[in-house]
């Protein structure tokens, strides 16, 4: 048995201390081919610095070699040495056996300083220089699935099955393939992926991704029992439960929909979004106390959240709540936001408190946003009738009716203060 055998036995027994000895031992008895293959294991393994030192001594002895050059950039990369890998990859000009490798090293280490235009460029160059090396179709795949090009990911994907690859450094291409279609919004095809992915790469990210597709096609009943298999052998997985959650709502199944947000509360207590979730699932079951309990948590946990502030907003109005409706809002219109909804919603809670003048200017504030929206429109009416502002009201009254020509109700109102 050579040194660098007997050191990977060392290794795998624990006995760090027998192979530093064996690893010393090779780097001066064992051939220069035992101890390339010996850095290869190392570096599997976890062992920069001894495949390092190999690579170095080889090196040496075959300065010609530029596998030797790629291979220590890629350790430099591990270790987060990028200047020291670039330095090794200039060496390697073209023309040389390893520079398409040399390639796809250098876009490694680009891709991990998010410098994606020079990682593509690298990319290309290889494709470029063997378009049909699984690697670098491989390589093109994930990049562009890691930068949300789905539809060039899903290309290079698929050349990578008509070579016959269905998987490729350990990740399942059709998994893959069923997560970028998914992704681009093509969930027929995402599906037909999905469920072929192979039992040891079932992940519970695919399988979550399998119950949101089969949820997005309404394939509700099927969503429900992928996510809840999913839950069961994974309760810790947090993003499922908001989803099975509207998978029950969507069935008409409320009591199971707030079970399991609360469920997934157990699991993450700071997610707003699963509070705004509990809340609109309890609207159905007309428990306005819990309702609000989980829209004041939700809005106290994120309360820079406007869809949030504007649920709770939403609910103060249909409770008539207005003077915590108006407590609520009216700092956010001092700090000039925006959205249109706030300004409606704080004109209401102004009206039905008798606060014309603060009323009238939200409505004028909302109405750019909803000078289309007949419901809007009929409150506006409402506003001015109940403000004697006869003008305006005539004014609105003919736009509506130009949108609404068959509201029988707003045409005899026309009437009526047309007579006058």
């Amino acid at each position: 048995m050579t040194y660098s055998e007997q050191m990977i036995d060392q290794l795998e027994a624990g006995k760090l201390k027998e192979a530093e000895n064996s690893f010393k031992l090779a780097l001066k008895n064992d051939d220069d081919e035992m101890l390339f293959s010996l850095a290869e294991e190392l570096y599997g393994l976890g062992f920069l610095q001894q495949a390092r030192t190999i690579y170095l001594q080889l090196l040496d002895q075959y300065p010609d070699e530029d596998e030797l050059r790629t291979n220590l950039a890629t350790i430099a990369i591990d270790e987060g040495h990028n200047d020291e890998a670039l330095s090794y990859l200039a060496q390697v000009r073209p023309g040389s056996a390893a520079y398409l490798e040399s390639l796809l090293v250098a876009a490694d280490l680009y891709q991990t300083e998010e410098e994606f235009e020079v990682t593509e460029e690298k990319l290309k160059e290889a494709y470029d220089l063997a378009p049909d090396e699984p690697a670098v179709q491989f390589a093109l795949g994930e990049f562009y699935f890691l930068i949300g090009r789905y539809a060039e990911a899903i290309n290079y994907y698929f050349q990578l099955i008509k070579n016959g690859y269905t998987d490729f450094a350990k990740v399942d291409i059709a998994g893959r393939l069923g997560m970028a279609y998914a992704q681009s919004g093509q969930f027929k095809q995402a599906l037909g992926y999905l469920t072929q992915v192979k039992p040891e790469y079932q992940t519970t990210d695919i399988r979550f991704q399998t119950g949101l597709t089969q949820l997005q096609l309404g394939n509700t009943e099927d969503a429900i029992k992928t996510l809840e298999n999913l839950i069961k052998e994974d309760d810790q997985y947090a993003s499922a439960y908001p989803e099975l959650a509207r998978a029950y709502e969507k069935e008409n199944k409320f009591q199971q929909a707030l079970r399991t947000v609360q469920e997934g509360l157990a699991v993450d207590q700071y997610n707003e979004h699963l509070y705004a979730l509990a809340a609109e699932i309890t609207s159905h079951l007309g428990n306005q106390q819990l309702m609000k309990k989980y829209l004041l948590k939700a809005h106290d946990l994120a309360p820079d959240n406007m869809t949030i502030t504007l649920q709770y907003s939403n609910f103060l109005l249909h409770q008539h709540d207005d003077e915590t409706n108006i407590k609520l809002l009216s700092p956010l219109v001092k700090e000039d936001e925006t959205d249109p909804q706030l300004y409606w919603n704080l004109a209401r809670s102004y009206q039905r408190t008798g606060k014309f003048d603060l009323a009238g200017k939200y409505y004028q504030a909302a109405l750019p946003a909803y000078s289309e929206n007949p419901t809007f429109l009929k409150e506006l009416i409402n506003y001015y009738r109940e403000a004697g502002e006869t003008d305006q009201l005539m004014d609105e009254l003919e736009h509506y009716l130009r949108l609404v020509p068959t509201d029988m109700e707003m045409q005899d109102l026309y009437d009526q203060y047309e007579d006058y």
